[in-house]
């Protein structure tokens, strides 16, 4: 996300907390309950460059997130709790459902504790390969590869573009050139190629990434040792189901709830899309969710809960708790519905 976006998104957020709006919109637009999503946890780095910040936030930051949800009322469920209220419409409470994603190892090390002191259940979604220690994190690789070099070069729309990144400013401007540049492209190999061309040009051990950063079988399982986590699959490699076929995509997510019930003792219930917008998961991959029997599916379509929400079980939304907005008053005002509500034209529901 640029600069700018962040300045707008920020605003927006900050008009709505100020004016009071959420507060207006919040008994007619709150919804029942809704899906939070966390990727990575862990103190914050002095570093000027960081353009997958979004995906982080502090331990200090969720401990404060968890215990402001409970002490206003949220229940703190499972998804299995989720799902039944959802099928049985059971809304006398609403409730708050924390997700993961990915399976970094800093969960371990710092989210874990936060949530065993509060007692708070949370489910991580699991990609089979990161625990194997052979997924490619491609927003990683990119960013090392620009964070390692003063100028670079990609062949973008056919044309081979050369980027100042000498500077903390200009390496966020490349990033986010190229990140958004990829991210449109209809083959999602080429996008992985593109990543690890660059990040082995400037140096960068792309195939140790996920050894460094994900937890592998042996920790996964320990961690899922506990009784507050809920493990989920998250495809095998961690793809973009709606830029496959319907076979690979069926195969990914088939093959990723396999692998983990066969190292963990139990297939998983729960799905999520990865990346899991409209341009990542779709009404065919909604579908094939619900044929390989997985109870839930979650996108990251922005959202809350609706009782609506019961006929579209394998599509539903979530909110991310960002990185760059580390303040309790912005979530306070996501999960009033205002801003979601807006951003959806006022649809409850989004499956298309």
């Amino acid at each position: 996300m640029s600069r700018i976006g962040k300045s707008v998104i920020h605003a927006g957020l900050e008009t709505l907390y100020f004016t009071g709006g959420y507060r207006l919109a919040r008994p007619f637009l709150a919804g029942v309950g809704t899906i939070l999503t966390f990727h990575r946890v862990r103190p914050a780095l002095p570093d000027g460059f960081q353009p997958n910040s979004s995906l982080e936030i502090t331990p200090e930051f969720l401990d404060e997130v968890i215990g402001r949800l409970s002490g206003a009322g949220f229940d703190l469920v499972t998804l299995d709790e989720m799902h039944r209220r959802l099928v049985e419409q059971d809304f006398g409470r609403r409730f708050i459902a924390l997700t993961f994603d990915d399976g970094y190892r800093d969960n371990r090390d710092f989210a874990l504790p936060i949530l065993q002191r509060h007692g708070a259940p949370a489910t991580l979604y699991l990609p089979s390969s990161f625990a194997e220690g052979t997924g490619e994190l491609w927003w990683i690789e990119l960013e090392r590869a620009i964070a390692g070099s003063d100028s670079i070069e990609v062949m973008l729309d056919g044309e081979m573009r050369r980027f100042d990144t000498a500077t903390d400013a200009a390496k966020d401007e490349a990033f986010t050139t190229i990140y958004w540049s990829l991210r449109s492209l209809p083959d999602e190999q080429d996008m992985r190629r593109i990543c690890r061309e660059l990040a082995v040009a400037a140096g960068v051990d792309a195939a140790g990434i996920c050894r460094e950063i994900c937890m592998d079988w042996d920790e996964i399982a320990a961690f899922a040792a506990d009784p507050l986590i809920t493990i989920g699959a998250h495809t095998d490699t961690h793809i973009q189901v709606a830029k496959a076929s319907a076979d690979v995509a069926r195969r990914e997510m088939e093959v990723g709830a396999a692998r983990i019930g066969e190292r963990l003792g139990a297939r998983p219930r729960h799905f999520a899309y990865p990346v899991g917008d409209p341009s990542s998961a779709g009404p065919r991959d909604f579908a094939l969710a619900a044929d390989l029997g997985f109870l839930t599916a979650t996108t990251t379509r922005p959202g809350v809960l609706f009782p609506e929400h019961s006929g579209h079980l394998t599509a539903l939304p979530r909110i991310s708790v960002n990185g760059s907005f580390q303040r309790f008053r912005h979530l306070d005002v996501l999960l009033s519905g205002a801003p979601t509500a807006l951003l959806n034209r006022f649809k409850r529901v989004d499956a298309a």
